[in-house]
């Protein structure tokens, strides 16, 4: 299955913490924290501005992100976990 978002809509799949520690200690799910980072799988056309052009995005497939940490809306696509969220919920690009 293959999504396209709308507008200034964006596709992230999150970056998921390392279930093992350097001290070897095993983090339970209940314990994680949701994750703020994820890496962009396919974005929007850009919003349409109020004179009618379209404003182009500042991310583009392949960056990594951070996000707010309740931003978006969870999605499950072929097993896998993402998030379909709107540009403003995107706080950074990492580089």
């Amino acid at each position: 299955m293959k999504i396209r978002p709308l507008q200034d809509r964006i596709l992230v799949q999150p970056i998921r913490e390392k279930e093992v520690r350097k001290g070897g200690i095993i983090i339970p799910d209940s314990a994680k924290e949701k994750p703020i980072e994820g890496r962009v799988t396919a974005v929007g056309a850009g919003k349409v501005g109020e004179d009618g052009k379209r404003v182009a995005l500042d991310v583009k497939v392949g960056d990594k992100v951070l996000y707010s940490k309740y931003g978006g809306t969870e999605i499950k696509i072929e097993g896998d976990d993402y998030l379909l969220m709107r540009e403003d919920d995107i706080l950074g690009i990492v580089e």
